[in-house]
């Protein structure tokens, strides 16, 4: 019983340490590899620029306001308590943070939109890198640990800015492009290494589907937009499909229950 004790005590750390160290590796390698990519004229072009009743690229304006919903409706579910299965002050933390970036990307992505360029683009970006670094975070919680998951919050919230910041400074994209893709790469890594804590783990797949269709939409915005006899482009889609992954994440967060309890984490619930 002690040896089974011991070894379950240190298998964590054994993963962490694995993780810290893989994913610095993973990101030094793909910076020395990849070539810069600087800011260019042709990123704030969008196929539909459509000016309806005064307000510039109107669609791709108004197709944020469904984040401002979710976002202000599901942080307020958060912190009142009750409809979300939510175990642990770090899955509080964690996805209030997540609400409050979605209730922010509603405002910057709105006011992007309505001129795009290169200085208005870092209020698009950074509330939506705020809701990576979170949903990232969570499910950290989720699955390895509430220190470690807390530990990691601040620390990719943190490097958000750093991002923001080398993007203005060095005129380079690829580190932001890179903070988009933490997420995809490490959630399925984690749901590998470690077991479910809750049910209902499907809706993170679903979300991650969904996550990768809204991007292929906004690659082929131009395509789209023809296809549909210019009624809404890729790009719209994109920001209405976007939303359904926190939607879905809510969902999950309704239905879902405690699988399996964590020992010595039973004293951290609130």
């Amino acid at each position: 019983m002690v040896l089974v004790t011991t070894m379950n005590h240190h298998l964590p750390r054994i993963n962490k340490t694995r993780l810290w160290a893989g994913g610095i590796l993973c990101f030094i390698f793909l910076m020395f590899a990849s070539p810069k990519i600087p800011h260019s004229p042709k990123h704030h072009v969008f196929a539909d620029m459509r000016n309806f009743l005064g307000v510039p690229n109107t669609l791709n304006v108004i197709s944020n306001f469904p984040f401002l919903i979710v976002g202000i409706l599901g942080l307020v579910i958060c912190l009142q308590g009750g409809l979300f299965a939510i175990s642990f002050h770090g899955e509080v933390w964690g996805w209030a943070f997540f609400y409050i970036g979605l209730t922010a990307a509603a405002f910057g992505s709105a006011y992007y939109h309505l001129k795009p360029d290169d200085n208005r683009i870092m209020w698009d970006r950074l509330p939506m890198m705020v809701a990576y670094a979170s949903i990232l975070s969570v499910f950290i919680v989720e699955r390895v640990g509430q220190k470690f998951g807390v530990l990691c919050l601040f620390l990719l919230l943190s490097f958000a800015l750093v991002i923001i910041a080398y993007e203005r400074i060095f005129d380079d994209l690829r580190l932001c492009l890179m903070f988009q893709l933490i997420p995809l790469v490490a959630i399925p890594v984690l749901a590998f290494m470690f077991p479910p804590k809750y049910t209902h783990s499907k809706y993170w797949l679903w979300a991650a589907g969904v996550y990768l269709f809204a991007k292929f939409e906004a690659v082929a915005d131009r395509k789209i937009y023809g296809i549909n006899h210019y009624i809404i482009s890729g790009h719209s889609l994109e920001h209405l499909c976007l939303v359904m992954v926190p939607v879905l994440l809510s969902m999950m967060l309704i239905f879902r229950s405690v699988r399996i309890p964590r020992l010595g984490e039973l004293k951290d619930r609130p």
